[in-house]
């Protein structure tokens, strides 16, 4: 596996996709270092075992089918993590529906659809366009001013 997910956000929708993946990656592609994998889903209990387990470096809890979740997701990374890019299980992806996949879209401009075969987990980059806006947690947008105040100000002179 040549593929490095060092700083990636992975998507739970499947948490046993995504603790069986975790395990995997950390043992085989990266033996005795230290799991930089960023988890958002909605099962923070199984998120916590992941992250107690040393399989994840952080987790955010995410309802990924509300934009305000999703832009609040977006907040937090941008603000405390370098999400280098996005992965989803292969099949999460492919079953979105297009409101769902969309805001899959807007998270990151790198986004990958991850699978397993007989040689092990297979990363292909997502080529359905993608858009930059309050979802997504690679840029500006997604950073919180400092002050709000001044901001308010500033846009009502405008």
């Amino acid at each position: 596996m040549s593929f490095e997910v060092t700083n990636y956000l992975l998507i739970d929708i499947d948490n046993e996709f995504s603790r069986t993946f975790a395990e995997y990656y950390f043992k085989h592609a990266a033996p005795n270092t230290p799991s930089t994998l960023i988890v958002a889903g909605s099962n923070t209990r199984k998120l916590v075992k992941m992250m107690f387990d040393e399989l994840i470096k952080d987790y955010c809890y995410c309802d990924l089918e509300n934009e305000i979740s999703v832009s609040e997701l977006a907040t937090y990374l941008h603000e405390h993590h370098d999400i280098q890019g996005v992965l989803f299980n292969n099949t999460d992806y492919l079953l979105a529906d297009d409101k769902q996949r969309f805001i899959y879209n807007s998270l990151h401009e790198k986004r990958y659809v991850v699978s397993f075969d007989d040689n092990g987990y297979i990363f292909n980059r997502i080529t359905d366009e993608g858009f930059k806006n309050h979802l997504s947690c690679d840029t500006d947008i997604a950073e919180t001013p400092k002050d709000l105040i001044a901001l308010a100000k500033a846009l009502k002179q405008k």
